[in-house]
């Protein structure tokens, strides 16, 4: 089993309601429905249902909350959302077969993971367009950028390995072997410890980013994806797969403290901006279980599109973003 495909519906308008808490708003990308919801956590509906490209795989959210960056893993482009119209503004050509993405801190380049061309395509929030290609390991994922924004890390799903790259140069600085296929990765808010969900080893890697090393290795459920941390760095949420459920680590005893069952096929992950609630994306199931993290249990769940996969949080219209955002891997 590999990278690869699921390929989403129509998106729903009713949910189970959430605790109101105004403004907060949670993107999910549709895989079968070439859609990204939109959902307002204040009233717990699904508000809006954006248009995208063909297989819609991950989401960012840029850090003002102004722009949504929307991975079309079948049609090799990124689209580019404004969040005050939810109308689609740009569409960028990037390369095979997109399949995560994020923006940089300073909010001035977004990354792309490309799995089917082995490389990471850079675009700049300006001008949206390709302003560099990265080469890196084999059928790269998960990708996170550092809090100082000066590197960024790819999770590299068929080679076991996360790439370490510089981003004032583009260039790759380091290797680091972890698990059996990186399908996402997380920092840790203060920028020294690196998690890596090993979709084919059924563990996730505790990374020393200083030292640049592998540290431990955490087992969790099976098919692990979606990861996020908490801002305070106390806690990491994994997404299972296979085993429906999400995996709750202490970072001070890395270990599994906690397992909360979800949805079917649970694998997009996000954290929300004050890290109270965490949503995850249930594939085989089209909803969002939100988990209130003081307790680890569903508080709710919403009815979203068809074969949701990434997932961003972002407080207020305009405002924080949350996450960062963990799109899951996609299985054949």
């Amino acid at each position: 089993m590999g990278p690869g495909n699921l390929a989403g519906a129509s998106v729903g308008t009713t949910a189970v309601g959430l605790s109101p808490r105004p403004g907060a708003l949670v993107y999910i990308a549709n895989l079968h429905s070439d859609t990204v919801s939109v959902v307002d956590t204040g009233t717990g509906m699904v508000v809006d249902s954006v248009p995208v490209g063909d297989g819609p795989d991950s989401v960012a959210v840029s850090p003002d909350g102004s722009r949504v960056y929307v991975t079309n893993s079948a049609s090799d482009t990124v689209s580019v959302i404004d969040a005050r119209t939810r109308t689609v503004i740009a569409t960028v050509a990037v390369g095979d077969e997109p399949s995560r993405v994020t923006v940089s801190p300073d909010n001035r380049n977004v990354y792309v993971a490309n799995v089917g061309s082995d490389n990471v395509s850079v675009i700049s929030t300006r001008t949206r367009a390709v302003t560099d290609t990265i080469a890196v390991g084999d059928a790269p994922l998960g990708v996170a950028v550092a809090p100082d924004g000066c590197t960024l890390y790819v999770a590299n799903a068929a080679s076991g390995t996360v790439s370490v790259v510089r981003t004032a140069t583009g260039t790759v600085t380091g290797t680091i072997p972890v698990g059996s296929g990186p399908t996402a990765l997380v920092l840790t808010p203060d920028g020294r410890r690196m998690y890596v969900s090993n979709l084919t080893s059924d563990d996730v890697s505790v990374v020393d980013v200083h030292d640049g090393a592998e540290t431990d290795r955490i087992p969790v459920g099976d098919q692990p994806a979606g990861i996020g941390v908490l801002p305070d760095g106390r806690q990491v949420y994994v997404a299972n797969i296979g085993s429906d459920n999400v995996s709750v680590i202490s970072t001070r005893g890395r270990a599994v403290t906690e397992t909360v069952a979800v949805g079917d096929g649970p694998n997009g992950l996000a954290v929300g901006p004050d890290g109270s609630l965490v949503y995850v994306s249930n594939f085989d199931s089209d909803t969002l279980s939100v988990i209130d993290t003081s307790t680890a249990r569903v508080t709710n769940t919403v009815t979203v599109g068809d074969g949701p996969t990434g997932v961003a949080a972002v407080q207020g219209k305009a405002g924080t973003a949350g996450g960062p955002n963990t799109a899951p891997v996609q299985l054949a």
